[in-house]
């Protein structure tokens, strides 16, 4: 079995290193941090202030090794034109997916710093983005990680685990 491979970008390895580990409990399959990054710069937005994720994906998949999951965490704003943000990005039935811990974070809305709470948010958002590299779409059941989050709202209440129908596709592929 391949592993998911996790590449941190602009963000604490420590943090990444948790939701590495809980991403390996969840898809039952190692996580292995890449050591190595790239520059961002060629997907901001300047006017904005934020980053394309749909292009940063295209540079993502051409890092990719066959066969492997490569899920990018970051620090940076992530945007697609219809919207004003996104948490992140994955490649539908793809190998490619991304995550920003930008809008996570209490302090984005102006409140105390709460680490526990964005590691919480970080593995949802992840878990959710690598389900849709399965194939998988928004799910109804708002106890499952695939529900759709527009708010760190909804991403709180949701559940940070796969529904019994969610999971039947990443179960039967050969991660599980």
């Amino acid at each position: 079995m391949k592993p998911i491979q996790v590449l941190p970008l602009g963000v604490g390895l420590d943090l990444v290193e948790q939701v590495s580990a809980a991403l390996a409990r969840i898809f039952r399959t190692p996580c292995r941090i890449r050591p190595e990054g790239f520059d961002l710069t060629f997907a901001r937005d300047e006017r904005r202030g934020q980053y394309y994720s749909t292009a940063i994906l295209q540079k993502l998949d051409a890092m990719s090794a066959p066969g492997t999951r490569l899920l990018a965490v970051t620090d940076a704003d992530l945007y697609v034109p219809v919207l004003t943000y996104v948490f992140g990005e994955a490649q539908l039935d793809g190998a490619c997916a991304i995550v920003s811990t930008a809008r996570l974070k209490d302090e984005f809305y102006g409140l105390p710093p709460s680490p526990e709470l964005l590691r919480e948010r970080l593995l949802k958002e992840a878990a959710h983005e690598i389900g849709h590299t399965f194939g998988l779409r928004h799910c109804v059941n708002w106890n499952c990680v695939m529900a759709s989050s527009h708010a760190v709202e909804i991403l709180d209440i949701k559940g940070a685990e796969f529904c019994k129908s969610c999971r039947k596709p990443i179960a039967e592929s050969s991660y599980w």
